[in-house]
């Protein structure tokens, strides 16, 4: 039933990694040419003229603006660059060598800039004054007593907690707030004028930074406990680096942070996010020094920043939040009220479809996807080069089983009902991300395994974020004997509402812990499952960053039964699970495969 379509690979021309300048005036973001181009250019748009103009040609994987977006620093080649969008001319900087996450600061002075010497990172700063070493070890004396010493970089197991970031400019531009990363992590304030100052917390106690924001006021922070149950938001004072606790965090599982805070207001209150778990409440939402600022029923997934409020005082803006109400398969823009007032949280929905990664806002104006907006008036709209998508996918979508879980079934194209039809179950990354969404991108490469014989079968089980905070954290040190029950149980459920499901021909695909699950699926549930394919799969938890793994199995030291439960080495062997990627005695594996090697395998070709 193979259509003759390319197999869907990841797009190319769109705009993204958006930023808008304080005063609106500007907004910078990187495209490619088309689809078949990879390699990203430097644009700017301007939103009263609805005009564009390229920056700088490609390829540029990443930048970063001054607060008005008037200077615009990036990397190309390890060589630094410095873009003026009011003069309209772009000039490299010299710089003691290859250069990366270069970040003007917030006036456009300066640039600051991580360079690898000899291993180790350090952290430059070229200005009017030239360029300077502003912190970095010297040399190997210091790797020999301490091992590797690096300043400005995010460090080991910071992705998992979402900071892919090392150093922040202060909003004054005179101080930069760096993570010095040796053994264990730590922050410092440095002073451009030569002095710095240590951030004090109990590291001891508390030795991930998971988060680090600075926009107005001092800095703000998170940072966790080991087994990531206990947190605090502390507040730094710049001048002395003293912390002082804003809240705490805590959960007897895992605390899971919200993106975008903890994040000062214009009146001073700290916003952080948190979990509802009393009074029969379940929920994920946003508070200001403790007051509720966002109902219950709506499950907070991020804080992309501030608008002002039409008609109020310039001191309480709305919040711009990103969240479902009601739907986890629907991702939405919602207006939130940062003033208190009498009749408890007020939220507005925005009539804005919210993109995959998610919207920008900025002074008045807020980009989603290719769309401008200033309140609910689209301004203006950035061009895009990207393929239509080739299909145009209507899965059925549906909540299965006492645990509504969210769940769907794509057929092919053109499907007439009454034949029997083999089932692949996605596991995408596995747990921890979501399967189950209403965007026409997140099933392009299903229809294609779709269109060539199979009912694709997506099933959000317990672990999935977007439904519940209890829901999300109910498979803690029992991942995947829940998350394998769940599939199986939402197969059974489905096949009453969709009678061409065959369960006796039932294939699952995965990549990295989705791999991981695919795999355990037929060896632990035969019956059910029959074929899979794990695409680089985890094969050992103990290898994995100590807070992924932790977070989900508990300590590793003190629960090596959990660990060995979950580990494929321990599970055994199957001839009916691939291995691409990965190498285990009594499976098949192969270094890669394409898809239509993978179909072959599914499909029992082999």
């Amino acid at each position: 039933m193979l259509r003759g379509v390319e197999y869907p690979g990841p797009g190319h021309g769109g705009p993204h990694t958006v930023t808008i300048g304080a005063d609106g005036a500007r907004i910078l973001f990187l495209r490619s040419s088309g689809p078949a181009d990879p390699d990203d250019s430097l644009w700017h748009l301007d939103p009263a003229a609805g005009t564009e103009h390229l920056v700088a040609a490609g390829p540029i994987r990443s930048y970063a603006a001054d607060r008005e977006a008037r200077t615009v620093a990036f990397a190309r080649d390890g060589r630094l660059f410095r873009a003026d969008l009011i003069e309209g001319t772009v000039t490299e900087v010299p710089t003691a060598g290859p250069v990366h996450d270069p970040r003007p600061d917030p006036d456009g002075h300066a640039i600051g800039y991580v360079i690898d010497q000899g291993g180790s990172a350090a952290l430059r700063v070229a200005g009017p004054d030239g360029d300077r070493l502003l912190a970095g070890e010297p040399g190997n004396a210091w790797r020999e007593h301490c091992g590797t010493i690096s300043w400005g970089v995010a460090g080991a197991g910071s992705a998992e907690f979402g900071r892919t970031r090392g150093w922040w400019w202060a909003p004054v531009g005179r101080q930069i707030l760096a993570v010095r990363t040796a053994k264990a992590s730590s922050l410092h304030l440095l002073d451009l004028d030569d002095g710095w100052v240590d951030v004090h917390w109990d590291r001891e106690t508390y030795p991930y930074l998971a988060q680090v924001h600075w926009q107005g006021g001092g800095p703000l922070i998170t940072v966790l406990r080991r087994m990531q149950q206990h947190g605090l938001v502390l507040s730094v004072d710049p001048r002395t680096g003293e912390t002082q606790v804003h809240a705490e965090l805590a959960d007897a599982r895992w605390v899971e942070p919200v993106p975008g805070t903890p994040l000062h207001l214009p009146d001073g209150r700290v916003l952080v996010g948190g979990e509802l778990a009393h009074d029969g409440f379940d929920a994920r939402c946003l508070f200001a020094d403790g007051s509720l600022l966002t109902p219950p029923g709506l499950y907070v997934r991020r804080v992309a920043g501030t608008l002002p409020r039409e008609g109020g005082p310039a001191g309480a803006p709305d919040l711009i939040v990103e969240g479902s109400l009601g739907d986890p398969a629907t991702r939405e823009v919602f207006r939130v009220r940062t003033s208190l007032g009498g009749g408890g949280p007020e939220i507005t929905r925005l009539p804005i479809r919210c993109a995959p990664e998610g919207v920008t806002v900025g002074a008045d104006l807020m980009v989603a996807g290719e769309q401008v907006w200033r309140g609910e008036n689209r301004v203006a709209t950035l061009r895009t080069f990207a393929a239509a998508l080739p299909y145009r996918p209507e899965p059925i979508l549906q909540r299965v089983t006492d645990r509504r879980l969210p769940a769907a079934v794509l057929y092919p194209s053109g499907y007439v009902a009454g034949t029997r039809l083999p089932v692949l179950v996605t596991l995408g990354e596995g747990p921890g991300n979501q399967q189950v969404w209403t965007q026409a991108s997140a099933w392009q490469e299903r229809q294609w395994w779709a269109d060539a014989g199979f009912a694709v079968v997506s099933i959000d089980s317990r672990g999935t974020p977007g439904v519940a905070p209890s829901f999300e954290k109910a498979v803690h040190r029992r991942l995947a004997d829940l998350v394998l029950a769940d599939q199986a149980e939402a197969l059974t459920a489905l096949v009453g509402k969709h009678l061409d499901l065959d369960l006796t021909r039932v294939a699952v695909r995965g990549h990295g812990l989705g791999g991981w699950l695919a795999a355990l699926a037929v060896l632990r549930m035969p019956e059910v499952f029959h074929r899979a394919v794990a695409r680089e799969p985890v094969i050992d938890w103990t290898a994995l960053p100590a807070p992924l793994a932790e977070r989900y199995l508990g300590d590793r030291t003190d629960s090596p039964e959990v660990y060995d439960h979950h580990s494929l080495a321990e599970a055994g062997s199957s001839p009916d699970v691939l291995l691409v990627g990965a190498e285990l005695p009594g499976f098949p594996s192969v270094p890669s495969a394409s898809p239509t090697d993978e179909l072959s395998f599914l499909r029992g070709n082999a």
